[in-house]
């Protein structure tokens, strides 16, 4: 049969035509494809309930908002979040799988043997949301009402304080081995299976002292039932305007303070990750997140996903002397 070529397209235009029409076939291909095009996983590395799955849960539902798409948090506790370090750093690098990581991975580079991933070169950072400083409290019979008393009291009295923390090489036992090197001071580490077992021992007597997050500690602290001697940020905190900081106590290094962000598996494409950076700080400065992070005791913090790496980098190096001073290792 004869092909009759009808209207003004006559066989020499034809494939010129047809090349137009698959070019703007595939233009229609890439714009479905556009990131994101389905669900994201954000992994926690804690269980549900903690203020790193509290802070996640905020995180996920107004970045979803933001990207018009579903963020789906998927908790996967153990090893001290390890596990889920591990899982998003095997991940496939298309910002589909994304970690809530904490100060806890940063610690974790030299408190475990093998972590089973490196913080610096198995991640790419997409960005700090914000940090939780910590209250260095006291069991209120104990005749202490300033850092300073508490040093002066220890030295005075060698081996009898304690202080509790929610478990060998936690942030908190950290910060206490921390400020026992700093003060000089012989105090006794006391681990306890989770943060609330060991405030309860301090609200009973059971130890002296210990650092948690002003959260954690703060109803305490309003009912009489600890004694609140400093936060450990260099600046006093708005929801604890009379308490001190460590660095008005006589320790103008002391600097602890729980974080949280965002990190990808390595080599997610840089057009994702800005993606993402940028809906992570339009969510950052909405005031009603703000006021949800306020009272949660969180300090929201902005910034660049270089910025985050590089904090990320010195956190590391920070904090590895200190793990190796206070003996914690795990196998």
């Amino acid at each position: 049969m004869k092909m009759t070529w009808v209207g003004s397209i006559s066989r020499s235009s034809w494939r010129p035509a047809l090349g137009i029409a698959l070019g703007l076939a595939g233009s229609v291909n890439l714009a479905h494809a556009a990131y994101p095009d389905r669900p994201i996983t954000l992994e926690v590395g804690f269980a549900a309930g903690g203020p790193t799955d509290a802070m996640a849960r905020v995180i996920a539902t107004e970045m979803g908002a933001e990207l018009k798409q579903s963020v789906v948090v998927d908790n996967k506790p153990g090893a001290g979040s390890n596990i889920a370090a591990v899982q998003v750093a095997r991940a496939k690098p298309d910002g589909y799988t994304l970690l809530m990581v904490a100060v806890t991975s940063a610690i974790n580079q030299t408190l475990y043997a093998k972590p089973g991933f490196n913080l610096s070169t198995d991640f790419e950072a997409v960005g700090l949301v914000g940090t939780i400083p910590s209250m260095l409290v006291v069991n209120p019979q104990l005749p202490v009402n300033s850092v300073q008393e508490l040093v002066t009291y220890a030295k005075a009295n060698p081996g009898k304080l304690t202080f509790g923390s929610s478990g060998n090489g936690t942030s908190i036992h950290i910060a206490g081995e921390l400020f026992k090197s700093a003060a000089n001071i012989d105090v006794t580490h006391v681990p306890y299976r989770g943060s609330a077992p060991a405030g309860a021992a301090v609200v009973a007597g059971q130890i002296s002292c210990m650092f948690d997050n002003v959260p954690t500690v703060a109803p305490f602290v309003q009912a009489g039932r600890m004694r609140a001697l400093a936060v450990t940020t260099k600046e006093r905190i708005a929801t604890a305007p009379a308490v001190p900081t460590m660095a008005e106590s006589g320790f103008p290094d002391f600097d602890v303070s729980s974080w949280y962000g965002l990190i990808a598996p390595a080599k997610t494409p840089p057009e994702v990750i800005a993606t993402l950076n940028n809906a992570l700080q339009k969510v950052l400065s909405r005031p009603e997140f703000l006021e949800r992070m306020k009272g949660m005791g969180v300090i929201v913090k902005q910034g660049t996903p270089d910025s985050f790496g590089k904090f990320m980098k010195s956190e590391t190096e920070r904090w590895a002397p200190i793990v190796k001073a206070s003996g914690a290792k795990i196998d």
